[in-house]
């Protein structure tokens, strides 16, 4: 396939993903960047839904970075003990609290370079923020996205930040944070890693991959489901 060909198809199924979701939006409840910061950090190995279950009591408890950062450690754990590893992520709050105040005067930094000399913060988390929190487009390269990227053939890499680049370098910049909405939408919804529902899947006609899950229409919507995050 030429590259102009391969361009067309990836915004081709962009389009239709986002006429299929069309109120496709970064699914962790937040008001400000620091909420949207501290929710992206703890949402490693758990789900958006797991998260915005605890997060209105942490939220109202810790409404600054400083208030992170002087948090009693024990009763932290406590409050983050429904999203998994509740000792590390409360570690990780500590010292971003900490780092927030002592570097950013208490404010989250609108820029990549500085958000990734954060503690617990990579280039994934720094795209979430950049891109729902201060409207600076950025390609979130979660599991899903990374999966779905390699099933339309935008990408063979397994390594998040080539695909960032793979992905980047197929679409026009501004479109990039809408896009990651879309796709990680249809990949918790659809495309699943396990038995995708091909045969209800609205880019099918384009998708390289289509075969690798149920092709039956009636089948497939079956296992059409709305996600657990």
């Amino acid at each position: 396939m030429s590259r102009t060909a391969l361009v067309r198809r990836a915004r081709t199924i962009n389009r239709v993903l986002h006429e299929t979701y069309p109120d496709a939006h970064c699914e962790l409840d937040f008001s400000t960047p620091l909420e949207l910061l501290v929710a992206t950090v703890l949402s490693a190995q758990t789900t958006d839904k797991r998260v915005n279950l605890i997060t209105p009591i942490l939220f109202a408890r810790y409404p600054t970075a400083a208030a992170y950062a002087a948090a009693d450690r024990m009763e932290l754990e406590e409050l983050l003990k429904p999203v998994g590893f509740f000792r590390a992520k409360s570690d990780t709050l500590l010292k971003l609290g900490a780092a927030l105040t002592e570097n950013f005067g208490g404010e989250v930094p609108g820029k990549l370079a500085q958000l990734v000399t954060l503690p617990g913060v990579g280039r994934k988390t720094a795209n979430v923020v950049l891109g729902n929190a201060f409207g600076v487009p950025g390609i979130t390269v979660d599991t899903h996205f990374g999966r779905l990227a390699r099933r339309f053939g935008w990408t063979t890499s397994v390594d998040p930040d080539q695909v960032e680049r793979d992905v980047g370098a197929l679409f026009p910049r501004k479109d990039w944070t809408q896009l990651c909405h879309n796709v990680i939408w249809h990949g918790r919804r659809r495309c699943h890693a396990r038995n995708p529902a091909c045969g209800a899947c609205p880019v099918a006609r384009w998708c390289p991959a289509y075969g690798e899950g149920e092709t039956d229409p009636v089948k497939a919507e079956k296992l059409v489901r709305e996600p657990r995050g």
